[in-house]
């Protein structure tokens, strides 16, 4: 396999959210993959990961923030220094944010002088549109991986979907959910859509048995419409008026805040639901593994937005703690009704309530459950293992072999 040194292009590096691209990162780094980032903005959370500092590839920063007009043309007139007629392969980028342009010719000379091999993108947004100029510019395949927001959200056109689809050497996605629904899609290149899980490093994950814990319920996440924490606070008014003792905890900021606050005031849960905001990430950790169960009452948006394979849920899998989570997306394939997890339908709280009052009250199938959480977790999840396909993916042999496959099609 050939050497390769990729190019990550990504919207925002770090990003407290995205615990999956440093841990990918980091893998592909031990696996001997050198790596550079390409970031389109800087970063803006107050918490980081810790793994983030373990991270050795060189970010650069590609902000557009104000550009001027004068600013693009410098931009195209230095790059005819490292890529040959640049003004014809512009018009490729006919139609594009005059951003975006600014920051694949930047990136493309960069990708260059860096002795970058490919560039792989996160989200279908706008580092794929950035990543695929860039690659165009520079000579370079590119490839990208779609998650949830960036393939099933109503602003999401599916002929330009399908289009980046066509341009890249390969489509990672996250559920085989995703993979179907991208397969699917009319015209969509089906071959080269690849499954890889987000993976973890396991290693860093002690897995403790739940036989005795805090009768505490733990959910992290955003505090937004698809990750349906509204279900779960009434699912927790449910078993308050049933004399159910327990304490739910919610982890996450959003613009659902303050509604989320008049609901639990609403239904007088002030001493059994807390929002605690966002935490520094071993603080996160730490109350997901001492927790008797995690919810994840996931479900779609009213704008068809929804979650694709939360890594929180697998981090909870894999530490021990039982998982209580709905029927959407790539769900299902993790928390496996009665063996993994329990499963619910998505917006019942009656459901979810039943659920969590069954974990809570039955030490022996939390035990059972996360011992076959983390067996699923070590068998699937694994991120070096689960990052070979990516590497393959990225080598100079298997760009050629795709391509010749998909040219034979």
């Amino acid at each position: 396999m050939s050497a390769a040194r990729v190019g990550y292009v990504l919207k925002r590096y770090p990003r407290y959210s995205e615990t999956f691209v440093v841990n990918e990162i980091l893998a592909l780094e031990q696996a001997g993959v050198a790596i550079s980032i390409f970031s389109l903005r800087p970063p803006e959370d107050g918490h980081f990961q810790d793994a983030i500092s373990r991270v050795r590839a060189r970010v650069g920063y590609y902000t557009a923030v104000g550009l001027r007009a004068d600013d693009l043309w410098r931009a195209i007139t230095g790059a005819g220094a490292c890529i040959d007629d640049v003004e014809s392969r512009l018009a490729r980028a006919r139609g594009m944010d005059h951003r975006h342009v600014y920051q694949a010719l930047r990136i493309a000379c960069d990708a260059r002088q860096l002795g970058v091999t490919h560039l792989h993108a996160h989200f279908a947004t706008e580092a794929t549109d950035v990543a695929q100029l860039a690659a165009q510019l520079a000579d370079l395949p590119f490839s990208f991986t779609a998650h949830a927001k960036d393939i099933f959200h109503e602003d999401v056109r599916p002929a330009a979907l399908v289009a980046k689809m066509r341009a890249a050497s390969a489509v990672v996605t996250v559920s085989d959910y995703n993979a179907r629904f991208l397969r699917g899609l009319a015209g969509a290149p089906a071959e080269r859509v690849v499954r890889v899980y987000n993976g973890l490093p396991l290693e860093e994950i002690a897995f403790a048995e739940p036989a005795r814990r805090a009768r505490r319920i733990v959910a992290v996440g955003r505090l937004v419409e698809k990750k349906g924490f509204e279900v779960l606070i009434e699912a927790s008014g449910l078993l308050h008026s049933r004399g159910v003792e327990h304490r739910c905890e919610i982890i996450g900021q959003g613009p659902l805040e303050e509604p989320l606050r008049a609901q639990i005031e609403a239904l007088g849960l002030g001493d059994s639901v807390e929002l605690l905001g966002p935490l520094p990430r071993r603080d996160v950790i730490e109350r997901v593994q001492s927790a008797a169960l995690f919810a994840a009452p996931c479900v779609t948006g009213a704008d068809g937005n929804r979650d694709g394979l939360p890594t929180v849920v697998l981090e909870a899998m894999a530490a021990g703690t039982p998982c209580v989570a709905t029927d959407v997306t790539g769900l299902p394939e993790i928390v496996r009704d009665g063996e993994t997890g329990l499963l619910v339908a998505e917006g019942q709280a009656p459901a979810l309530a039943d659920a969590i009052e069954r974990l809570l009250e039955d030490a022996a199938l939390r035990v059972r459950l996360a011992r076959a959480a983390r067996r699923l977790v070590e068998q699937r999840f694994d991120v070096r293992r689960n990052v070979e396909t990516l590497r393959h993916l990225f080598s100079a042999e298997e760009q050629s072999q795709r391509a010749l496959a998909g040219a034979s099609a």
